[in-house]
């Protein structure tokens, strides 16, 4: 089986550790996730921790020279951590993020890259980032992108939705409702006990409900996505209020169901067939935590797989976690950064004009 067909398939069901859950109620696991959404709608403002650690990952190939050459990236990413801590309120939209990355090994760095978001623009603080030229005198200020203008430079329409954090929030709580909907309670679902689920000190929770795929039922996850799911998600993505956000025509979801349609299914079938040959799941696991106001405070999802395709012999191991904290849930918010002022904006011509005449 085609490897890129099994990264597909490891990266659809890795897309299900971003939902935002919370339940009502202590429920039936399952049923704690599917009424997940409708909750999450009623975020309407919070604080926001999440990182992303790579463990451990590794690639090998029988291309000896293209194997040396991705060892160096790979060292650089081992143990690498992206954070991105923020703020978040609906009403008057505004989106507060900062994110820290930083890379070890042989060529270690750390920096970090505030973010402000309106409902037409975008603010990113221009960073010092070692082996890049950047002028000293534009670091530390912030880029100003005004998508109303870039639209308009395109000749296309500016769409307020895309910037919109609450619809697309909403269309992401629609398609992971459907997505659970589709999986059987007993086979994906399960409750964790708070003391067992270590949780980080401060965290409230009366429920913790994990999501896991493991080899046994990795292939028939697969499926239930492909052939199940998908078809689903498409007609969700396919309303106008999310097609135009995401800037779709109708005749890219026409092709994109006609193209699942279409799909040769007995190679389909042998493939996730042949999963199993190649695909280990060593752990996958989401967990889940929601507080006693029945919104979620906490996310810890663990990734650990090894894929080695028997055709190619190129093999890959990824290990890494990922975490998401909520806090302050519809509080009124406290914005450490505001809205850049204009002594403090550049704007892309002028950055472009900067990065033409600084001499290195």
């Amino acid at each position: 089986m085609n490897k890129k067909f099994a990264i597909l398939i490891l990266t659809l069901l890795m897309s299900m550790t971003v939902v935002l859950a919370g339940c009502t109620s202590k429920q039936e696991p399952k049923d704690a996730m599917k009424s997940a959404t409708g909750n999450a709608m009623k975020m309407t403002s919070y604080e926001m921790k999440s990182k992303v650690v790579i463990k451990d990952l590794k690639v090998t190939s029988a291309d000896t020279e293209n194997t040396a050459a991705t060892e160096q990236v790979m060292s650089m990413l081992k143990n690498a951590e992206l954070t991105v801590d923020g703020v978040y309120q609906n009403d008057p939209m505004q989106t507060e993020l900062t994110m820290g990355i930083n890379l070890k090994g042989d060529m270690s760095m750390s920096f970090n890259i505030p973010m402000v978001m309106t409902k037409e623009k975008l603010y990113v603080k221009i960073p010092s980032i070692p082996m890049l030229p950047i002028p000293e005198d534009v670091v530390g200020k912030y880029l100003v992108l005004d998508m109303k203008e870039l639209a308009e430079q395109e000749g296309t329409k500016f769409n307020p939705d895309s910037m919109d954090t609450k619809k697309t929030q909403q269309l992401s709580n629609e398609i992971m409702n459907t997505l659970y909907g589709e999986y059987d309670g007993n086979k994906y679902f399960k409750d964790i006990k708070v003391k067992d689920a270590n949780l980080p000190e401060g965290v409230d929770a009366k429920q913790v409900v994990q999501f896991y795929v493991t080899n046994e039922n990795v292939k028939e996850a697969a499926e239930i996505f492909v052939n199940k799911a998908m078809p689903k998600i498409l007609d969700i993505v396919a309303k106008d209020e999310y097609r135009e956000m995401l800037g779709l025509t109708k005749e890219d979801i026409d092709k994109a169901k006609s193209d699942l349609n279409s799909a040769n299914q007995d190679e389909l079938s042998k493939g996730l067939n042949d999963l199993k040959n190649y695909l280990k799941i060593n752990q996958f696991n989401v967990n889940t935590a929601i507080d006693k106001k029945d919104f979620p405070s906490y996310q810890d999802a663990v990734v650990n797989v090894e894929m080695n395709d028997p055709e190619t012999k190129d093999n890959m191991m990824l290990s890494m976690q990922m975490t998401n904290q909520y806090s302050k849930v519809n509080e009124k918010q406290t914005f450490k950064i505001g809205i850049p002022k204009d002594s403090e904006v550049i704007t892309m011509d002028e950055l472009q004009k900067q990065m033409g005449s600084a001499s290195y």
